[in-house]
């Protein structure tokens, strides 16, 4: 059964404003590695570089098992996207505020894909008025 790693964080963080399922560039202990578990989007940002879109911070633990040539557990790993979605990405960056946040990573098939956001971050009381929603819905559900 294929895992399927949530950024629970940016949910909190960040209102998702537009979503994107990208392809992700990994070597053979990363893929062996995340099959394994453990990946951790504490810190992990989309940018965009040029005409690529690069994924920096996502934590892919290190493959016990692989040879002396195994992975940097955070480093820059690249997403595949089609050329006119880096275009709506590079429009929705220019406004002021919105950033991109990986929220997914999970396999389809025999690839790993990462569904990243355009987002905009909350303020506190927005984030305090969320609590309150989420609060109340969970006593209406135990009713």
């Amino acid at each position: 059964m294929p895992r399927v790693y949530t950024n629970r964080r940016a949910h909190h963080e960040y209102e998702l404003l537009e979503r994107f399922e990208a392809g992700i560039e990994l070597t053979g202990s990363e893929v062996k590695s995340v099959r394994a578990g453990g990946v951790d989007f504490r810190d992990a940002f989309a940018r965009l570089n040029g005409q690529n879109v690069d994924l920096e911070g996502l934590y892919i633990p290190v493959y016990k098992e692989a040879t002396y040539n195994n992975h940097e557990p955070r480093r820059t790993r690249r997403l595949l996207l089609h050329r006119e979605e880096i275009g709506k990405l590079k429009r929705g960056l220019e406004q002021k505020g919105l950033t991109l946040v990986p929220t997914r990573l999970y396999q389809k098939g025999r690839y790993f894909k990462v569904e990243i956001a355009l987002a905009r971050g909350k303020k506190l009381h927005d984030k305090r008025r969320a609590e309150a929603e989420k609060t109340v819905r969970r006593e209406l559900r135990e009713l």
